[in-house]
């Protein structure tokens, strides 16, 4: 599992990079504001994007000279929130490197951006410059006040696609080609990403043991629940005598990848994710798999994903059930959905995946079964779907194609691209599936995205008590 730096970029705005700067043969420069988190490796997490305009600039296809004044009005904006500044420009002419002009000019620049840093704010500071090549490729590196760069040793992009573009000195990976699909380059670059669960039970033991046989460097498990007799039918290598014992489902889950896996790290919580500590600790993930059957897990996680700037896969099964004429109960049908949801695209909010009335509804249920059970009977008030309870052939239909978008997104090899498919659901009754494109759901503004761990977390107020258990 890798120890350095990850710069991570929504992919619309690696789109709005790519057409400032790629726009004409002539060098082109811009800003990212970006918010950090630091433990355990630091993540600089693309906030805002300044483009600095053409028109204010001295160009030439390998030289780019810009007002300084661009870069105190961005400092200003940044000062609020403590963000990093990334200085990036292009290189048209494909060079993949920092040339001795781009050293000279950190050399001037970053001790004056550092300098700019408010007294009042003590506390560690970073900032970068980066390079983009045609393609998009991006190169980054790393200032803190010694003034000595860092490289990053990856450029995440989160769009439709999955982008990974890694340092050309990070060892034991080809970075001047992206891994096929199913090889064991891929691999072996999955041996350096992080992957977070959350919910290890139904979906969430499946797709965690398949996510490891697949070679994640590091596996990140949040569940607050112990196994009981009744999960039994449905957890992957969970045993009669964890049962017995009552063994935390996630330790069930760690111990497994102990013995198939032993190279992949294991972090885990035992805690819902409506804990600020599980929170942190998901933050650090480079990918983020929702696996519960809760209405606040799923609002969260969709938070969760759009402050850390971080992908989103979601997976739900459902049997609704109901008595037919005859007064029998009948399942009409067996359903999975899997929702791909991208950094600053639509979210599961958006999607309608969860609103406010089922996350109102699933609250009372909690606090007041009786009142709540009352007012689904006098229709004030939508029943909550329940899940598939025990269901594991389902389970595996589901999680299996969560993690196969994943790895379509990461590796593309669909024919016709990834943008058709946001959403898939399945039905099991009808045997089908349909899927819902990007472009079909409603994209609202989202105040959360790059805001990392700044305060309130999440925008939230109300956090769980600290966790029943910190490995």
């Amino acid at each position: 599992m890798r120890e350095g730096a990850t710069l991570a970029l929504s992919g619309k705005m690696h789109s709005a990079l790519v057409k400032h700067l790629l726009g004409s043969t002539d060098e082109a420069a811009a800003i990212v504001l970006c918010a950090r988190i630091e433990k355990p490796r630091v993540k600089l997490l693309a906030q805002k994007l300044i483009p600095v305009p053409h028109a204010a600039c001295t160009q030439a296809p390998d030289f780019i000279q810009w007002p300084g004044a661009l870069i105190e009005d961005a400092l200003e904006q940044a000062e609020e929130g403590d963000l990093s500044l990334v200085l990036i420009h292009s290189h048209p002419g494909g060079y993949f490197d920092f040339s001795a002009m781009d050293d000279a000019s950190d050399a001037e620049v970053m001790p004056a951006i550092f300098a700019a840093r408010s007294r009042e704010k003590v506390g560690r500071m970073l900032h970068g410059s980066a390079i983009m090549v045609p393609g998009g490729v991006i190169r980054a590196r790393l200032y803190d006040r010694s003034m000595a760069p860092t490289p990053v040793e990856l450029t995440a992009v989160y769009g439709e696609d999955i982008s990974l573009f890694w340092n050309p000195h990070v060892e034991g990976l080809k970075t001047d080609t992206r891994p096929l699909a199913f090889t064991s380059d891929m691999s072996a670059e999955l041996g350096l990403l992080s992957a977070c669960f959350v919910g290890a039970s139904g979906t969430g033991s499946i797709a965690v043991e398949q996510a490891a046989r697949l070679g994640f460097g590091e596996v990140i498990l949040i569940d607050f629940d112990l196994t009981e007799d009744k999960n039994l039918n449905r957890i992957l290598n969970s045993t009669q005598s964890d049962a017995e014992k009552c063994v935390p489902k996630i330790d069930v889950l760690a111990d497994a990848i102990a013995r198939h896996h032993p190279k992949t790290v294991v972090k885990r919580i035992r805690a819902s994710i409506n804990c600020r500590e599980a929170v942190e600790l998901a933050a650090a993930a480079d990918f983020l798999f929702c696996c519960v059957d809760s209405e606040e897990g799923r609002s969260i996680c969709d938070k969760l994903a759009s402050a850390m700037v971080m992908p989103l896969i979601d997976v739900g099964v459902t049997i609704p059930v109901a008595r037919g004429l005859d007064q029998k109960m009948a399942i009409f049908d067996v359903l999975g959905r899997i929702d791909y949801v991208q950094p600053g695209g639509s979210s599961l909010a958006d999607r309608k995946v969860f609103t406010p009335q089922s996350l109102a509804a699933e609250d009372l249920a909690k606090r007041a079964p009786q009142q709540h059970e009352d007012q689904v009977k006098a229709g004030y008030m939508p029943g909550l779907l329940e899940e598939a309870p025990s269901v594991i052939s389902v389970n595996m239909r589901a999680a299996s194609a969560a993690v196969q978008e994943f790895i379509a997104r990461t590796y593309p090899y669909r024919l016709d691209g990834n943008n058709r498919y946001a959403r898939t659901v399945f039905s099991l009754a009808a045997m089908d599936e349909d899927f819902t494109d990007e472009d079909a759901f409603p994209c609202h503004e989202n105040g959360l995205l790059g805001m990392g761990l700044a305060e309130p977390l999440l925008g939230l107020i109300n956090w769980a008590n600290s966790p029943k258990e910190l490995p």
